[in-house]
């Protein structure tokens, strides 16, 4: 080649930053520091989040095919193996030829120089052979290998879903993630976003709400001048719902406990039409800027912010909010799909040590909200000791907060929710197409 491949080259550096333990978005806002190109960016992106997800099914092969055992390579060398791998297995842009090539050059540059020797033959058998014939998907650990995800994970779905559910969600944890923008209320309507767009040339759909709007594969929203400009802000369509379920009246007094970057408390103050108060909370001042940033941009005056810990909160707020937001630290195992490196991060003793954190920090959120005003919990995970048990503990030891029927704010595509009438609803990746999501509303009984 006769120089490096900018793409490839990120990719690289992204993956081994997130090797050495960086988050996987930090990670490729690092590497992409030095790619001006949009193309580049978007092949960058692909690449190496598509590696992250399928890392194990990656390695599960690179190690039938190597002499070596993998963790006895150099790291640019186990990097430049699976992106090489993963163009081969899983794109059909990229002819196998330039995927090896690229490979190889990536080991040339950065390891040994019998590196590039060893890319080359694993990487031309790999294309030579084919995809390899995998094993029937009737048990967890196969599931586990094939879909790329840890088998703990896949055992605790597989006994909920059972084989074809689990094998639908670990597909759609495997897809790349469209992106959705927010149009902002108070500038302009989801349809109106729509027009400018596509006027501009950007290929983009109607979301599940009124003010989502979905891009399609291939644009950046961060060039879109209605983003730098105000009119929209990028959030997934479950965390959009939230703002639907907690639904507060103009001139509401609104407490985010737990804000940063920004997403739900902005909407808040957009669905308030910008009349009341959202009160951003977050347990630092470098977090809590970030909201304070994105309600400027956004163009809100409503929204001041506020630095504590959760569990203080009552000492301010205790029984003063119409409108209390909980969306909590959980274990993010409904949002592998964007977050390509968190399938390896986290353990199943995660889960235990979270829920008791859900559960201290529910209750202080609980003691914030006035009598007749409405407690709204929110997770992007989706497992129970999370979700429902939570929920179930928080109303066994608070007997004046009841579920409240949410029916009547749900879009027609999630009008047959299951629990909607008892207050809950739960989105699953394969079957609502967006991120795995559980939203709790919770009224308060009037004095």
């Amino acid at each position: 080649m006769s120089g490096p491949d900018p793409a490839r080259e990120a990719a690289l550096r992204a993956l081994l930053l997130m090797e050495r333990g960086v988050a996987a978005g930090r990670a490729l806002d690092r590497a992409l520091a030095g790619v001006p190109d949009a193309r580049d960016r978007a092949l960058t992106t692909e690449l190496a989040y598509g590696v992250m997800r399928q890392r194990q099914a990656l390695d599960r092969e690179l190690a039938a095919r190597c002499r070596r055992p993998l963790p006895a390579l150099q790291s640019p060398v186990r990097a430049a193996l699976r992106l090489g791998l993963y163009q081969l297995r899983h794109t059909d842009r990229i002819p196998a030829y330039a995927a090896v090539a690229g490979a190889v050059d990536l080991a040339r540059r950065h390891a040994r120089p019998a590196a590039a020797g060893l890319v080359n033959a694993v990487l031309r058998r790999a294309a030579a052979d084919g995809v390899p014939r995998g094993a029937a998907h009737r048990d967890p650990a196969a599931l586990a290998a094939a879909y790329s995800h840890p088998e703990w994970l896949v055992r605790r779905w597989f006994a909920r879903l059972g084989p074809e559910d689990t094998r639908r969600l670990l597909a759609a944890n495997n897809d790349r993630p469209l992106v959705h923008l927010r149009a902002n209320r108070l500038r302009c309507s989801g349809d109106a976003l729509m027009d400018e767009l596509r006027e501009a040339g950007v290929v983009c759909r109607p979301g599940l709400l009124p003010e989502a709007v979905t891009l399609e594969h291939g644009t950046a929203p961060g060039s879109l001048p209605a983003l730098g400009q105000g009119r929209c802000t990028v959030q997934g369509e479950a965390s959009m719902l939230v703002g639907h379920m907690a639904d507060p009246a103009p001139g509401s007094f609104c407490l985010d406990v737990a804000a940063a970057p920004g997403g739900k408390a902005t909407h808040l103050g957009e669905r308030m039409g910008d009349a009341g108060t959202v009160v951003a909370n977050d347990i630092s001042s470098a977090r809590v800027d970030r909201c304070r940033e994105a309600a400027a941009r956004l163009g809100l005056h409503c929204l001041r912010t506020h630095v504590a810990d959760c569990r203080d909160l009552p000492q301010d707020f205790g029984g003063r909010c119409d409108v209390v937001l909980a969306d909590l630290p959980c274990s993010g195992l409904g949002a592998l799909a964007g977050r390509a490196d968190l399938r390896w991060q986290k353990h199943e003793a995660d889960i235990a040590s979270l829920a008791a954190l859900q559960a201290e920090l529910l209750s202080a959120a609980g003691r914030c909200v006035k009598p007749g005003g409405r407690l709204v919990y929110s997770t992007c995970t989706t497992e129970p000791e999370e979700n429902e048990a939570i929920v179930a503990g928080f109303l066994a030891a608070q007997p004046e907060f009841g579920l409240e029927d949410v029916r009547d704010r749900l879009p027609t595509a999630l009008a047959g929710a299951p629990d909607a009438i008892r207050g809950m609803v739960r989105l699953w990746p394969h079957l609502h197409k967006t991120e795995g999501f559980f939203i709790a509303v919770m009224r308060r009984a009037r004095a």
